[in-house]
C-alpha cells in the first residue's frame, strides 16, 4: 500500500485564492515534483542544523529536482522580505520554502505569505509548535550559548553578567542585526531574562539595556558574528543557538580551540518553523522538501547537526534515534532548565527590539 499524504489547503482572509482539498499519494507528490524539477530555498547556511547534508540527502533521494539555495546568511525578515518582492516572479529570485524563527511565522500567516500544508507525520508534530491549519510548523530547537575562542579569552564566562567583565574588552558580539534576525533577537532575550526580566516586553528593556551597558564598557563588537570571525579574533565571543555553535566549533577542528558554554541563567529554548510561500514557483517540489524534512531521515539529519528536531520527543519513545547521536548532543541538564518562551511573548519581545533598538543601543550590526 501506498503511503498516503494529506494535502490540505483552507481559504485565508481572500488573500490568495487556494486549491480545493486534495488526498495525493506519495508516489504523485513526487512524480508532480519531478515534473517541476527545481526548489528553491533561501536562507539555509550548510552549517546550520547540517542542512549541507540534508540538502545534499534530499538531492540524492530526488535526483530529478535541482535546489537553487537563495541568501544563505539571510535572516527571517529577509526571508518574509523575498516572498513580498517576487509574488509575481517565478524565477529563481522567488523563494518556495521558508525556515524563519516562531514569531515571523503567524506574521507570515498574517500577511497571506505561505499556504498551508501538513505532512504525514502531521501528529508528532507538538501541538504548541504548529499552526493547528497547517500554515507554518516547528522544526527543530537548540538553547542560547556563547562561543569562546580560547586563544583569546582565558577564562570562560559563565553567565551573561560576567561579559561586563574589563577582561572581555572588545570580544562579545551578536550573531547579526536583531531587527531583522530571530537568534540574535532571542540572544536579547536571554539576555533580560538573566537580569530577572519576564519573557517578552520586559525581557527586550533589559536586553538592550545589557547590549548598551556592554557597548558602553567597550565590551560590544557590532560586527555580525560567525565562524571566520570567531576564528580571526574579530569577535572572540559570539552569542548564538549552541548547535550552531558547536558546528562551528567543529568545523573548525581546533584551529582556534572553541569552547562552547551554555549561561548559569536566563537559559532560553528557541524553536524555528517551516512553511511554503503562497506564491511558490515550485509548490509540489516545496511539498515533498516538507515531506523530507519531516521524515526520520530528514529529522535525523537535523539532530546530526545538534538541532533538536521536533519529532524528537516521539522519535525517542519509538527507539528512532541511534545512542551515538544521543551521546554528542549538550548536557541534558541544559535543556531541562530551558525555557520556551510563548508565541506572545517572543512577538512582544520582537516588537520593544524592533522599535528601540537604535535609541538604546545606537549602532548597526553588520
Amino acid at each position: 500500500m501506498m503511503k498516503s499524504v494529506l494535502l490540505t489547503s483552507v481559504s485565508f482572509c481572500a488573500m490568495f485564492a487556494a486549491p480545493i482539498a486534495q488526498a495525493q499519494t506519495m508516489d504523485e507528490l513526487v512524480a508532480a515534483a519531478t515534473a517541476e524539477g527545481a526548489l528553491t530555498t533561501i536562507a539555509l547556511p550548510h552549517d546550520w542544523c547540517a542542512y549541507g547534508a540534508v540538502i545534499d540527502g534530499f538531492k540524492a533521494k530526488y535526483p530529478g529536482i535541482a535546489i537553487n539555495e537563495l541568501n544563505p546568511d539571510g535572516g527571517s525578515a529577509d526571508e518574509l522580505e523575498a516572498i513580498r518582492a517576487n509574488k509575481d516572479n517565478k524565477g529563481p529570485q522567488a523563494p518556495d520554502v521558508i525556515d524563519v524563527g516562531l514569531a515571523f511565522g503567524p506574521q507570515a500567516k498574517d500577511e497571506g505569505l505561505i499556504q498551508p500544508y501538513k505532512v504525514a507525520t502531521w501528529d508528532e508534530i507538538p501541538a504548541d509548535a504548529k499552526d493547528a491549519d497547517g500554515f507554518w510548523y516547528g522544526d527543530y530547537y537548540g538553547v542560547m550559548a556563547i562561543a569562546i575562542n580560547k586563544d583569546l579569552v582565558k577564562n570562560n564566562p559563565t553567565d551573561w553578567s560576567d561579559l561586563l567583565k574589563p577582561e572581555y574588552a572588545n570580544s562579545f558580539a551578536l550573531s547579526g542585526d536583531p531587527r531583522s534576525g530571530n537568534q540574535s533577537m532571542m540572544s536579547i532575550m536571554s539576555m533580560g531574562m538573566a537580569s530577572g526580566a519576564e519573557a517578552g516586553a520586559a525581557s527586550a528593556e533589559a536586553g538592550l539595556k545589557m547590549v548598551a551597558d556592554l557597548n558602553a564598557a567597550g565590551n560590544f563588537v557590532p560586527v555580525a558574528g560567525k565562524t571566520a570571525t570567531i576564528a580571526q579574533g574579530t569577535t572572540p565571543m559570539v552569542a548564538a543557538w549552541d548547535y550552531n555553535l558547536l558546528a562551528w566549533r567543529d568545523g573548525l577542528a581546533g584551529n582556534p580551540p572553541v569552547d562552547v558554554i551554555v549561561p548559569a541563567s536566563g537559559v532560553i529554548a528557541g524553536v524555528y518553523v517551516q512553511a511554503i510561500s503562497a506564491y511558490a514557483p515550485h509548490p509540489n517540489a516545496a511539498k515533498l522538501w516538507m515531506e523530507y524534512l519531516y521524515s526520520d531521515e530528514g529529522q535525523l539529519a537535523w539532530l546530526s547537526g545538534y538541532c533538536h528536531p521536533i519529532r524528537f520527543a516521539a522519535m525517542s519513545a519509538a527507539g528512532k534515534i541511534p545512542a551515538e547521536m544521543l551521546a554528542k548532543l549538550p548536557p541534558a541538564e541544559a535543556y531541562a532548565k530551558a525555557v520556551f518562551p510563548t508565541l506572545e511573548q517572543q512577538s512582544a519581545h520582537k516588537a520593544i527590539v524592533t522599535e528601540k533598538w537604535d535609541s538604546v543601543v545606537g549602532l548597526k550590526v553588520e
